[in-house]
């Protein structure tokens, strides 16, 4: 494990990147304790050594930083260069930064007699895992700003970013310049199931939108439900699917574009090896980030335990009912039907009952001084628009733009079009 700081630069046509790495605590409440490394890669258009810098916070938990090919990927990267130096932080346990998974070396001295979290016991793999929330990252984030000299920076905050986001307000907001969130203003407070029982319900109105749009999708989608309930339902490698993990197809329809793609695969032959493979490729949740899983109901945890949120909250309808599909919801089997996830499953269980720490605070949010933007879509089905409308009523520079153009993957789908209007709104070049 790396004791001090380190960077590289390279070039891509048009860009300059700056690679760096620099140890991190594990525990912050710890400092002098075992130590972790954070990857950042700085993107730089050419002339624009001297702009402020954009940190951009990925969606997830679990998931790295996009990795750009050139300036105009992704497709808002062109957009935040003109008037930024961009930040593609790789959230601690993603990427670059020293990643979570079953066989990754552990940082000196994280585990007393492991190796790796595989050798771990479930206790020792749930309190290792409790250091990979919004907080930790804010506070990474924080190291990394001293280490580039910089005294305030930016925010653009996707989905669980926004979440990110909302926490370095509540945390540190006298380092941002501005703070800007896409289809990320979460709920503050421990009622967890109140938004747990509004994505539920909205996606028994997305999968009833999709029935009606798409006549014999829903025959189609049955008779694969009795495939799986009997355990015929297989992937390549022979993994059963079942009911509950086939219900989570649904989180293509939270998205640009998904319900053509639930489509199309419905429509294929399902004995082909087609679609079996892609079937594989559109569940959500699996071992590439196994933090989407392990850790997806803490981020919603505003100082309570999760205690299984999304089965508690889970209707007798959609129980009843295989075609009343799932989105962003964790099920407990989950853990039993995937081998590469089964490793968790004991941790899961632990972290379930965890009593997590509160992650924002009304009051400094209320009295943090920074203008921004919010896209708050309007059947985000990810995160209900009431309770974001309700978050961002406490932070008095935040000007909310609510939408029912995009969904929630509305900032990669639109091109440069929600950046834009979130820039100028948090510029005040645009009234609305």
């Amino acid at each position: 494990m790396m004791t001090t700081p380190s960077s590289r630069t390279w070039t891509l046509p048009g860009l300059q990147l700056q690679d760096v790495t620099l140890p991190v605590p594990l525990d912050h409440a710890a400092p002098a304790g075992a130590q972790i490394e954070l990857f950042a890669r700085v993107v730089t258009a050419d002339g624009g050594a001297d702009r402020p810098y954009l940190v951009f916070l990925q969606g997830g938990p679990g998931s790295e930083a996009p990795r750009p090919l050139d300036a105009a990927s992704p497709a808002w990267l062109a957009r935040a260069l003109r008037e930024h130096r961009v930040v593609m932080l790789d959230q601690r346990g993603t990427g670059r930064s020293t990643p979570v998974g079953p066989d990754a070396a552990l940082p000196e001295g994280a585990i007393a007699g492991a190796a790796t979290l595989r050798e771990a016991t479930a206790s020792q793999q749930a309190r290792y895992l409790t250091h990979f929330r919004a907080d930790a990252i804010v506070a990474d984030a924080e190291l990394l700003r001293g280490h580039l000299g910089v005294e305030t920076w930016s925010l653009l905050g996707q989905s669980f970013g926004g979440f990110t986001t909302l926490r370095y307000l509540s945390a540190a907001a006298g380092s941002v310049a501005t703070a800007l969130f896409t289809g990320g203003l979460p709920n503050i407070g421990p009622d967890m199931d109140a938004v747990y029982a509004a994505t539920w319900h909205g996606m028994i109105g997305r999968s009833e939108r999709h029935w009606d749009r798409f006549p014999g999708d829903r025959d189609r989608f049955r008779r694969l439900a009795d495939a799986a309930d009997a355990g015929r339902l297989r992937l390549p490698d022979g993994q059963r699917v079942g009911v509950e993990r086939l219900r989570r197809l649904g989180h293509l329809l939270g998205a640009s574009q998904g319900a053509a793609r639930l489509h199309y695969l419905l429509e294929m032959d399902p004995a082909s090896a087609a679609f079996s493979h892609d079937l594989a490729a559109a569940l959500p949740f699996g071992g590439r980030n196994p933090l989407y899983a392990v850790i997806h109901e803490s981020c919603w945890a505003d100082g309570t335990a999760t205690r299984w949120a999304a089965d508690r909250a889970q209707p007798t309808e959609v129980l009843a009912d295989p075609t009343l599909l799932a989105g962003e919801h964790i099920h407990r089997s989950l853990f039993a039907e995937d081998p590469e996830l089964e490793v968790w499953a004991e941790a899961a269980d632990l972290l379930a009952e965890h009593e997590w720490p509160a992650l924002y605070d009304p009051a400094a949010l209320r009295a943090a001084d920074v203008p921004g933007a919010a896209a708050v879509y309007y059947d985000d089905a990810y995160v209900p628009r009431e309770f974001s409308m309700d978050t961002a009523s406490l932070l008095s520079r935040l000007r909310p733009w609510v939408t029912s153009e995009y969904e929630h993957n509305g900032l990669r789908a639109s091109g440069e079009t929600v950046l834009d209007h979130l820039l100028d709104l948090a510029a005040g070049r645009r009234t609305a």
